[in-house]
């Protein structure tokens, strides 16, 4: 396979696999081994076995991170801290794309930057909805409810309110408090009960502070 002929194949598609490029009569071994050199010479981004991005000058697209790690493992949705910024729900910058999945816990460090998976169970995989990122590329995000839930499912003291006020939730209009209350009973679990019952003290607090303004 001759480089043009990847470029054609992959179109613009900001990432892509193997499986794409061994339809029909190919040789497989032939097109692993032309990957692997075209990674070498810079013309290809290797973000997990199997899985390219096309590098600069060549992308036609920028892949969104939300998008990459969508395709890093199959079955994941992004969560926690990124979602929540994502969302507008806390103020701060995040360098880590964090994904859950009910697979094993991972990390990748890639060109296209860092992207963490954590383990949670398989029938808490819900509450997430795909959404348009960038123009013409889609990723399964968590809704803010269920992010924040699962930030504070996956962080040891995430029920703690010195550790839920440092969040500094903002735009808490976005956050359907009743919802977050609803679906922290849904999952049987107390710590996630505490928490959504202090964040919504703290929302109440807030609300109330507004009108006397």
């Amino acid at each position: 396979m001759e480089f043009a002929q990847l470029l054609e194949v992959v179109g613009n598609g900001p990432v892509f696999d193997t499986g794409l490029l061994l339809a029909g009569a190919v040789d497989a071994l032939d097109v692993r081994k032309q990957l692997s050199r075209w990674v070498k010479a810079g013309r290809l981004y290797q973000l997990r076995r199997g899985l390219y991005a096309l590098a600069p000058p060549f992308q036609k697209v920028r892949p969104h991170p939300f998008v990459v790690a969508n395709r890093m493992v199959r079955g994941s949705y992004v969560s926690s801290l990124s979602a929540l910024a994502h969302h507008g729900l806390i103020p701060d910058v995040v360098p880590v794309t964090t994904s859950v999945s009910s697979g094993r816990p991972a990390i990748w460090t890639t060109p296209l930057g860092t992207y963490q998976f954590r383990h949670i169970k398989l029938e808490w995989l819900r509450g997430y909805g795909l959404q348009e990122v960038s123009p013409g590329q889609h990723a399964f995000i968590a809704k803010p409810e269920k992010a924040l839930l699962d930030l504070i499912h996956l962080q040891h003291d995430g029920d703690a309110p010195e550790y839920l006020r440092e969040l500094r939730l903002q735009n808490r209009d976005l956050l359907d408090v009743d919802r977050l209350e609803w679906q922290a009973r849904q999952s049987g679990s107390p710590k996630l009960r505490r928490a959504a019952a202090f964040v919504a003290r703290l929302a109440s607090a807030e609300a109330m502070e507004c009108e006397a303004l």
